[in-house]
């Protein structure tokens, strides 16, 4: 917990908190224009669908089962889709 504490979340939040700081050391309260607010949810919006887009497969249904690529008598045996009866289970 304590790497994950160091290398991630520390990192993460230590620019807000001095933002914050800065914010609150200045007089000014923390407010936000409303184009931040659109552009924010625009690129959420964009991040939502580029996620889902990346995860669909468009390609037609392939028949057989893909191997990986694995080790046989100290040579490497390329990965490659072995004929079978329907699309592999995922």
């Amino acid at each position: 917990m304590g790497r994950v504490l160091l290398t991630i979340i520390i990192p993460l939040l230590l620019p807000t908190a001095f933002y914050l700081g800065w914010r609150l050391s200045v007089g000014r309260t923390a407010s936000v224009p409303p184009s931040w607010v659109w552009l924010a949810a625009g690129a959420l919006a964009l991040a939502s669908l580029a996620l889902v887009l990346a995860n669909t497969d468009f390609s037609r249904p392939r028949k057989g089962e893909y191997v990986p690529p694995y080790v046989k008598n100290g040579v490497v045996v390329p990965g490659h889709v072995e004929p079978g009866t329907g699309a592999p289970a995922r």
